[in-house]
């Protein structure tokens, strides 16, 4: 349920830290100076989810020379996650868990459904944490990359 405290281009959201699929601590803060992409996908193990983060992981290098942090991030636990990203041969991408509060970073950007789970969504921020777009797609929609790569391309 999308909420008044909604995504809003132009704002710049909160420093959080979620842990990846590795157990490691991911901070926000800790990009300054590169674009994030926040790729938001409703649970691991289901199949328009797995070709979502098989597609950031595809294009890594592209997110790379685009000075551009692309993470995954859903509810899921992080032994979920690790067992997941290794089922998908997921190595370079990192899924963190939005898991404990369950949905926190999902709730704070208005995302979080009341099914207990976000919504599919891309969210890139700028250089200085600045939400430059957003876009919510149908729970069953596979985000276009290339849509993603292309937005990156004009920051």
């Amino acid at each position: 349920m999308v909420t008044k405290n909604s995504l809003i281009a132009g704002r710049k959201i909160r420093d959080f830290s979620l842990q990846n699929q590795n157990g490691k601590i991911f901070r926000l803060a800790g990009l300054k100076g590169k674009k994030v992409l926040l790729s938001f996908h409703p649970l691991a193990w289901t199949p328009v989810c797995a070709r979502q983060m098989q597609s950031l992981e595809k294009n890594f290098l592209i997110f790379e020379k685009l000075n551009t942090f692309a993470v995954g991030i859903s509810v899921d636990s992080v032994p979920s996650k690790k067992a997941w990203a290794k089922s998908l041969k997921i190595k370079k991408t990192a899924l963190l868990a939005d898991f404990w509060p369950h949905g926190g970073v999902a709730k704070m950007l208005g995302i979080f459904r009341e099914e207990g789970f976000s919504e599919r969504a891309n969210v890139i921020l700028n250089e200085q944490g600045v939400v430059e777009f957003i876009k919510i797609y149908p729970i069953g929609q596979l985000p276009d990359i290339k849509e993603i790569i292309a937005r990156l391309k004009l920051l």
